[in-house]
Formats: C-alpha cells, sequence, structure tokens
C-alpha cells in the first residue's frame, strides 16, 4: 500500500459550451493535481501546503528550473550543479563552487525525501521548503543572480510563460512561483527502494553483518545493562534515517570542535548562544554516495565519521546530551566522550549504511535533466 495525502482544493476551470455559429470554445482546466508516491512507512503527520499543492505541471516546471543555468548570473550554474543526481544529489566537494569559481563555506546538502523536513540549509535559516529554493539564487557564493532578474529572465524566454500559465494559472512570473515550483520538484525526490526498504517490505533479508549494524544503529548504549548501541538514531531518526522529521527539526552539536573553535551554526539564526555548535542532522538517505560528510565535509569517508564518534569527540558547553551520555562502557573518570564501539561493531554499521543506497533513486528519468 502506497500512502496516499489528501487531495487539495486546486484551480478548477468553467467547463461548458458557448455558440458562436458552429464553434465551440475549448473547455478551460486548471493543473493536475497528483500525490506523493511515498511508503505508508513515511510519517503521516506533515500535510501539504494550503497554498502550494503538488500537480503535474508544477513538478514538470519546477524540473526544469532546477536545471535552469539562466538562473545563475553567468549561465553556468544551476540547482543541479551542486546537487547531482547520481550522488543523490550532492555533489562530492567539500564546499560547492559557483558562480565564476566562487566556493562556499558549507557542504552540499543531499536531497530526498524533503516533504518531511521542515527547517532547511544545515543552520536551518529557510522555515520552508519553498523558501529555501530561492535563496541559492540571490546567494553571491552561488549563483548570484538578484531575484528581480531571475523573473525577467524566465518572463523573456519564448518557452516558460505558458508553462507557469499550465501551472499556476498565470504568465505573469514572479519569485514566489518560482520558489513553489521548485519546491513542487524537490517534494517528487522521494528515496524509498534501497535494500533497507526491501527489508522493512519484508523482501529480502540481511547479512549477519547489516543485521548486527541495523540493531546498533537503532540502540542507545546502556553499559549497566550490557546493551550495546551505536546512538545512531538518537538524532537520524526512523524509517527516514533523518533529524528533522515529523515535525521535530534536529540540530546537534555533535562534538567536531572544542570550545575555541566552536562554529556559530543554528545560533547564526537564533542568536542563542546555547545553539553554538549546533547544525542540521541530515538524512542518511544514500549517504554512502554523498561523502564528504559533516556540515563542513572534514570527513571523506564513513569510516572517519565512525572514528570521530567512537573516540575523538570534543567536549564544549553546547555537546548534545544524547552523544554526551552515549558510551558501551561505564564512565572511568577521565571525562572524556567516547562510544567505544569494537572494530567489528563499526563495520556493521558501515554496512548496514551500505543499505540506504537507492539505485532506482539516483538513475529516475523523472528526477534527471531535462536538457540533456
Amino acid at each position: 500500500m502506497r500512502f496516499q495525502f489528501p487531495s487539495w482544493l486546486g484551480l478548477i476551470g468553467m467547463c461548458g459550451l458557448i455558440s458562436c455559429g458552429n464553434t465551440e470554445e475549448e473547455p478551460i482546466t486548471g493543473p493536475t493535481q497528483i500525490s506523493l508516491d511515498a511508503p505508508d512507512y513515511f510519517p503521516s503527520t506533515i500535510a501539504m501546503p494550503t497554498d502550494n499543492p503538488l500537480t503535474a505541471e508544477g513538478v514538470q516546471l519546477g524540473r526544469m528550473l532546477f536545471y535552469e543555468k539562466k538562473l545563475s548570473a553567468d549561465g553556468t550554474v544551476s540547482c543541479g550543479s551542486c546537487h547531482q543526481q547520481q550522488k543523490a544529489f550532492s555533489d562530492g566537494n567539500q564546499f560547492s563552487f559557483g558562480v565564476s569559481d566562487s566556493i562556499g563555506d558549507m557542504n552540499s546538502m543531499s536531497l530526498s525525501n524533503l516533504h518531511w523536513q521542515t527547517k532547511f540549509f544545515w543552520n536551518g535559516r529557510a522555515i520552508s521548503l519553498e523558501d529555501q529554493a530561492i535563496q541559492p539564487i540571490e546567494d553571491e557564493r552561488e549563483m548570484n543572480l538578484p531575484i528581480e532578474e531571475a523573473v525577467n529572465r524566465l518572463q523573456a524566454d519564448a518557452k516558460y510563460p505558458s508553462l507557469f500559465k499550465n501551472a499556476f494559472g498565470t504568465s505573469e512570473i514572479s519569485s514566489n512561483l518560482i520558489g513553489k515550483a521548485l519546491s513542487q520538484f524537490e517534494r517528487t525526490l522521494i528515496s524509498a527502494n534501497s535494500k533497507f526498504d526491501a527489508w522493512i517490505r519484508n523482501e529480502v533479508e540481511l547479512s549477519p553483518e547489516e543485521q548486527l549494524g541495523l540493531e546498533l544503529f537503532f540502540t542507545h548504549p546502556e553499559p549497566t545493562l550490557q546493551l550495546r548501541g551505536g546512538n545512531c538514531s538518537d538524532c537520524h531518526i526512523g524509517f527516514l534515517t533523518a533529524g528533522d522529521s515529523e515535525g521535530l527539526a534536529g540540530f546537534h552539536n555533535n562534538g567536531l570542535d572544542s570550545e575555541e573553535n566552536l562554529s556559530l551554526g543554528l545560533m547564526e539564526i537564533t542568536g542563542n548562544s546555547f545553539d553554538r555548535g549546533k547544525f542540521k542532522a541530515p538524512g542518511l538517505r544514500n549517504i554512502a554516495l554523498t561523502a564528504p560528510y559533516m556540515h563542513d565535509g572534514r570527513f571523506q569517508t564513513l569510516e572517519e565519521v565512525l572514528d570521530h564518534y567512537n573516540g575523538h569527540i570534543q567536549n564544549n558547553s553546547t555537546l548534545d546530551v544524547l552523544i554526551l551520555e552515549a558510551s558501551n562502557e561505564l564512565p572511568d573518570g577521565s571525562g572524556n566522550v567516547k562510544l567505544h564501539l569494537s572494530d567489528d561493531e563499526k563495520a556493521a554499521i558501515i554496512a548496514f549504511l551500505h543499505t540506504l543506497t537507492d539505485q532506482q533513486f539516483i538513475a529516475n528519468p523523472k528526477f534527471s535533466d531535462p536538457f540533456n
């Protein structure tokens, strides 16, 4: 059974016949409402925005805009430049390159299952997918194009006014409609056909190593009970393996840096010193394809990531309590924060993470560049 979202009211055309000699006017129809093709084990608590229902025409337009290089100042960069399908919509670089070889200061986040997220970017600066879709266009380190110029370029393009008309009932293009179209396409980027999903559907068995990795992933360790765990799902929650899901935006300080080297993170948005060093916990779907890792791309491999959590946590004033209290051994009095996984346990967790790779997702022609 596929989960079906409720239908939403859209633009309904007035159908009728108007006599004029022997001629008849064509019925006027609105855009075609569609539903997200999501499994029934994904959360059902996130509603589609009432002012931006999903339509076939909106998704088609959004896909074109996602790959449209005219939305960058010099016509060389699109959203798809930093979010490449074969890399699960990341780009493989520590920091992404924008127009004129400008470079950002954050790792490009993978894009999937975005409908179930509520805050966007590593520091949570966008509170809707529609808002998130617009910001890179104007960012001087990315596409560096004033949104008014983006609107003018699309308005002057022979193909776009009619596409906006089909999707939104008006050929008058606006920044608001650009954001709506992009976000409609991005909502369809659903990854739900990995080996892990097949296991959830009782279609396959995991190997013993993968099964151990799954159990460790979803277990918070408790040494007093001899309960061993990897502590991963405390931040990467549920079947989505995402920190920001079911309406809960997960931001954490995961001990990357000492007190004096902490980045602002979420504090840049909230102004609250308690949020210093906190960044969004990303979804881990297709994580084996999206290196390098962390908000600043400092780790090249999953092995490096596990080594960090296992023995290199930097204690600081805003370190997440979920990490501070997670260990497979009783405290030794040193004050060091370590997970104390064995080499075999780390390898098992990595084996499980590879079961999150969705080959169908990265090859789906519905998500590909329509200009190629």
